[in-house]
């Protein structure tokens, strides 16, 4: 009697169409982006230690055996500079409510942009206007620093030789960088100009996943543009808002140290509107020359920054069980 064996299914090789050979295509495409990030966010933060510890370097020593062998265990003293500083109330003030703004406004705004632009119907005008937006995100605040002096220079700046032609005045020259209420709004103003172009594609290439046929299904029922971004583009676009909030919460104690310090060419006249946490640090080590001040100031920020993302996730999961970070 002969018993036919069933074909067994041939397995498959490793090969140009095999799943060994995709694996290993995704293991490379990543791996210089793991690497980067072991070298430089996960291997300097054994220097948290220096936040807890008087180091002293010593030369011809490597950092490390400075570290272990010459630095001693301080505890907390480190954080009583930042506490005990006749600054810190302004500081925390001015950090915290400059955040507070800049998230506000870094969602309105560019969400409203984001829809605008998804209406255009010229796909050349719009590609045109998202570049013009887009570019200020890549420009360093050295060269805006240098942009707003042409600006806002007392001598031969562009708007006080505009005032003067248009009032036909000798009069003296408008010091902007001793105007803090100009300075007021007008980091505000600088800080969203730079950064709404990148929040707007984020918020452009989630509208563009949405699903065209709620649009059409919507527009036969008779909905306005109005009622479209009411009722389908804004609470599809919610995730990604909350995704986007929850980040900019975790960076409410950190402060843009270029947008508070180069932009205004660290003028002193306008340290009460200036004077943020990243800024004092700053100051403080070109004074003291100390590591470990800044060091303490990091981690508290890092910790501080930590626990309002996960408290900021928190109360988002419990609005939208949907819309959370993790």
């Amino acid at each position: 009697m002969s018993l036919t064996k069933a074909k067994q299914p041939a397995k498959k090789k490793s090969g140009s169409n095999g799943s060994s050979f995709d694996n290993l295509e995704i293991f490379l495409l990543h791996l210089p982006t793991t690497i980067w990030y072991l070298i430089f966010c996960y291997a300097p933060m054994f220097g948290v230690v220096i936040a807890f510890k008087n180091y002293k370097p010593r030369p011809g020593k490597s950092f490390l055996w400075a570290l272990l062998n010459n630095s001693k265990w301080v505890g907390f003293d480190n954080f009583k500079f930042l506490f005990k500083s006749s600054y810190f109330p302004i500081m925390l003030k001015t950090t915290i409510l400059y955040n507070i703004v800049f998230i506000i406004l870094g969602i309105l705004i560019p969400v409203t942009l984001a829809i605008l632009f998804n209406e255009i119907y010229s796909k050349k005008l719009a590609k045109t206007c998202q570049t013009m937006m887009f570019l200020p995100h890549f420009l360093s605040w050295v060269v805006v620093s240098y942009f707003v002096y042409a600006f806002l220079a007392t001598d031969n700046g562009l708007i006080n030789r505009a005032f003067h032609f248009v009032e036909a005045s000798t009069g003296q020259n408008h010091n902007w960088y001793q105007d803090t209420n100009f300075w007021m709004y007008f980091l505000v103003f600088l800080n969203v100009w730079k950064g709404m172009g990148y929040s707007m594609v984020v918020y452009m290439a989630s509208i563009s996943g949405i699903d065209g046929e709620l649009y059409e299904a919507a527009l036969i029922d008779g909905a306005s543009k109005t009622q479209q971004v009411k009722y389908i583009t804004l609470p599809l676009l919610r995730p990604t808002i909350s995704i986007m909030f929850i980040m900019a919460v975790g960076n409410i104690f950190r402060s843009d140290f270029g947008l508070f310090y180069q932009a205004t060419r660290n003028s002193g006249a306008l340290t009460s509107v200036t004077q943020t946490i990243d800024v004092y640090v700053y100051k403080a080590l070109l004074e003291q020359s100390n590591v470990n001040l800044s060091s303490a100031a990091a981690f508290l920020q890092s910790t501080v920054g930590c626990i309002t993302i996960v408290a900021a996730n928190l109360i988002v999961k419990k609005i939208d069980p949907e819309a959370g970070l993790f």
